[in-house]
């Protein structure tokens, strides 16, 4: 017995190309890490630090001033930071919610029903996903200015929700769902909003779950609205106030503050990708149920 054993021991052949390539996407990983931990690194340099040359990737003394900087510079303002936050907070939890909807619903009767010009209204969505959100701003603006919501909460939500790439995601999706499930809950007596709530939304969670945290990245860190649609400070959401840190008077005295606020700007998304990883890798496996 313990011959036979040897002797397989010996066979075994080792996988190289495997080797060779777990080697090669951990070099790709490090990469994609680096600059979230130079991020981190930096945001606890000292100033003296900070200028260093030839520049240091982690840091030496690290210290709690840049953050007790930005709370001093923000304090300064005329605003209070938590209106900020709380813009912010609103803002993307409005967006994020309402998108979700809203994509669910317009991607259902896409996929789940025979209704008249469903290919051609499909194809102008995949052409919308080659125009880039710059392109829109300025019919965005004007829509925005005719209908008077200006320096309103709706003016930085609304824009939002038309995203042509999170319906094309859950209608996709949606594909894998099995049309013989619904026809089932239909013969039995089931309605349209209750097969879409009760049966087509619990299995769309993957789907909405990357659609979830796409969503909210792209609302949490993007200043444009706050700039483009309100005029009122107390308006502003808080990628704006961050910005305006690093790109104002005493630029070099703010550079640790300015990367405080990377810093604090970057850790809800990194949370809420922890949170919904499971889902998202789900979703891109194409792992629904399949006909």
């Amino acid at each position: 017995m313990t011959i036979l054993s040897g002797s397989m021991v010996k066979g075994r052949r080792v996988d190289w190309g495997g080797i060779i390539l777990y080697l090669f996407l951990s070099c790709f990983a490090i990469l994609m890490v680096a600059p979230l931990v130079y991020l981190v690194s930096t945001a606890f340099k000292p100033l003296e630090e900070l200028f260093l040359f030839p520049p240091r990737f982690f840091v030496i003394n690290p210290t709690l001033k840049n953050f007790n900087d930005l709370l001093m510079i923000t304090s300064a303002s005329t605003v209070p930071f938590s209106r900020y936050i709380f813009n912010s907070l609103f803002i993307t939890i409005a967006s994020v919610s309402l998108g979700v909807v809203i994509s669910a619903m317009a991607a259902y009767p896409l996929s789940k029903h025979q209704m008249p010009f469903r290919k051609q209204i499909f194809s102008m969505i995949i052409l919308a996903l080659m125009f880039a959100p710059a392109v829109t701003q300025i019919p965005q603006y004007l829509v925005i200015t005719k209908l008077g919501l200006m320096n309103t909460y709706w003016a930085m939500i609304v824009p939002g929700l038309a995203a042509p790439v999170f319906l094309f995601l859950t209608k996709q999706f949606l594909d894998q769902i099995p049309d013989a499930l619904l026809e089932a809950a239909k013969i039995d007596g089931a309605r349209e909003w209750v097969i879409f709530w009760r049966i087509v939304m619990p299995m769309l969670k993957p789907a909405l779950s990357t659609v979830v945290l796409l969503s909210f990245i792209s609302t949490w860190n993007d200043p444009g609205p706050a700039m483009l649609f309100t005029t009122s400070e107390s308006m502003k959401t808080l990628p704006y106030a961050l910005s305006t840190i690093s790109g104002g008077t005493g630029v070099i005295a703010q550079a640790g503050a300015g990367a405080a606020a990377a810093l604090l700007t970057v850790i809800p998304s990194i949370v809420m990708f922890v949170i919904s990883q499971r889902m998202v890798l789900e979703t891109m496996a194409h792992s629904g149920i399949k006909d």
